[in-house]
């Protein structure tokens, strides 16, 4: 019987990867990754995706009202690489890396006005790539967005480990 993954669009190519590898029967439908710039609108573009149908939703919060659905656990995404709340940094993850012109530089208008970049990124410290599937091009445009935001880089080598367990619970229970 095939099963639908409302996922989050930074994570949906994981899940589609994950699910192959694992012989999985699901439906990927994923929403705008850009939503994490709109929050408040990730409950209604999930609700929409699901379409009434028996969904789980590879989100986390996120900042959104997700409470009601079977989604990923944690306060935002980045927990299923192994992030914990870390006050003062940015993370990156390998989506983010790839798409970070269209996601984050021109999704926050920073394209048009570079000068909000210090009010946007001012109370970061750092940035933190958590590469999942890393690569010399991936490091490479990972120290390009986090020199971009004036910040340093830490990387941390994550792999898919803690969302494959997370989709496994969802999925599989």
């Amino acid at each position: 019987m095939t099963r639908v993954v409302v996922s989050c669009g930074a994570l949906a190519l994981h899940v589609r990867q994950i699910a192959d590898r694992r012989g999985w029967d699901v439906e990927i439908r994923p929403v705008p990754p850009e939503l994490h710039n709109r929050p408040e609108r990730i409950e209604a573009a999930v609700a929409g995706a699901a379409n009434g149908d028996d969904v789980v939703v590879a989100y986390a919060h996120c900042g959104a009202g997700l409470d009601g659905w079977n989604r990923l656990e944690g306060a935002h995404c980045y927990e299923v690489f192994g992030a914990e709340h870390e006050p003062g940094t940015y993370f990156l993850t390998d989506f983010l890396v790839r798409s970070f012109d269209r996601v984050v530089w021109r999704g926050l208008g920073l394209d048009r006005h570079p000068e909000l970049r210090d009010d946007y990124f001012r109370n970061y410290e750092k940035a933190v790539w958590l590469a999942q599937e890393p690569t010399p091009e991936l490091e490479a445009a990972a120290r390009d967005a986090a020199s971009r935001l004036g910040l340093p880089l830490e990387i941390r080598h994550t792999g898919l480990d803690g969302l494959e367990d997370q989709l496994e619970a969802l999925l599989c229970s």
